[in-house]
């Protein structure tokens, strides 16, 4: 006997309708209360009933270095911006850094001259023959495409110092034990999760201090969303580096942009279980007399490295970013192509000329039938 139906639909599509409604609710519900976890530099920490994403980590590393011939000890500079996603209100994230640090907000106008001069070049080149975006093996056109203050640490915590710094509430911390750690921030609104505790662990047995942002949107109950304001760290070092190891506990695939201004081209020393980095532009630069990347570069030239990294599995992420001086400082830039059609008007000059060729072939091979025909013994022409 046939399944009753209604409205011409049968009670076992329903059921079937209502399954797959009731996995897509129950996967939506899953990614709700599970925490998000995801930052290059740090760890992005939030309440668990609420989801956070980074998209995008872009990264600006001064390192000017003072320890003369033995090149060791410097300045460091970090400034960072993320771009996120999701619905939280409120979130924050730990950034690890050697020394003392000092913390201020920075101007998101120094990513855009950084992108300016690190932009590729466009060059075009012609070609006779068609490619794969010309047809006839494609479609297309002719020319192709190409909030509230942190409580006082407990045993094992200190803060040093906490400002307000636009939407950031900024907290700078030392720890002796990566659990007082999570309990100031558990103490502050915030979770911490196991994992992270112990991916702290290194950090504390080699004595770094912390920077703990709080971040909360202008108006109450607005999610945090897009590109957030950079902020600035800076501190001193025997060697510039770059704190990669908390972006192990990233759930999703990672990507970093990391610009470097130095005195010489620099480059990560290794891959730290991501994709091999990838340099996008290396040349020596003159910053303009006044703006965020003048501020931050000093006067005359500077050296740009521009690096690009994927991690499609953040946990075999195993260390942070050493950075060190590349062989030579070789300038480079990419070359983005876009490969042009020669055309006559509207119409490929391959067409045209195959085309006129084909024609000539069969104007030559009509001759030819003809002579032979009129060649033949005993074949006379019509009186």
């Amino acid at each position: 006997m046939r399944g009753t139906r209604i409205h011409g639909i049968s009670h076992r599509t329903i059921g079937r309708i209502l399954t797959a409604l009731g996995l897509l609710l129950a996967l939506q519900l899953g990614t709700l209360v599970a925490p998000a976890y995801a930052c290059g530099c740090g760890a992005m920490v939030t309440n668990r009933m609420a989801r956070l994403g980074v998209d995008r980590e872009t990264s600006v590393v001064r390192w000017d270095e003072q320890g003369g011939a033995e090149g060791r000890g410097g300045t460091e500079q970090i400034v960072m911006r993320f771009t996120v996603h999701g619905d939280a209100d409120q979130a924050a994230w730990i950034m690890p850094v050697p020394h003392r640090a000092d913390v201020d907000l920075a101007d998101p106008a120094l990513f855009d001259e950084l992108d300016r001069l690190t932009a590729p070049e466009h060059r075009t080149r012609d070609h006779f023959w068609p490619r794969g975006s010309d047809w006839p093996f494609a479609p297309g056109d002719m020319d192709g495409a190409v909030g509230a203050a942190p409580r006082p640490g407990g045993p094992g915590v200190g803060v040093v110092g906490r400002e307000r710094l636009g939407p950031f509430d900024v907290a700078r911390l030392t720890a002796t034990d990566p659990a007082a750690l999570g309990d100031w921030l558990h103490d502050n609104g915030f979770e911490l999760s196991d994992r992270l505790s112990e991916a702290l662990r290194p950090y504390v047995d080699q004595k770094w201090e912390y920077v703990a942002v709080r971040l909360a949107p202008e108006r109450d109950g607005a999610p945090l969303y897009g590109a957030l304001d950079p902020i600035r760290i800076r501190f001193a070092n025997d060697r510039p580096v770059y704190p990669m190891r908390l972006s192990r506990l990233a759930a999703t695939p990672q990507s970093l942009g990391l610009y470097v201004l130095a005195g010489h081209r620099m480059e990560p020393k290794d891959a730290i279980g991501g994709t091999r980095p990838e340099v996008l532009f290396a040349g020596a630069v003159t910053p303009p007399p006044a703006g965020e990347l003048a501020r931050l570069a000093g006067p005359g030239k500077v050296f740009l490295t521009a690096v690009d990294q994927s991690f499609p599995e953040p946990s075999r992420i195993d260390g942070d970013h050493e950075l060190v001086r590349a062989a030579a400082d070789t300038p480079y830039r990419q070359i983005v192509w876009k490969d042009r059609l020669w055309t006559v008007g509207a119409v490929p000059l391959w067409l045209l000329t195959t085309g006129a060729l084909l024609a000539l072939l069969a104007a030559g091979g009509g001759y030819a039938v003809v002579r032979s025909r009129r060649a033949r013994p005993g074949v006379r022409s019509a009186a």
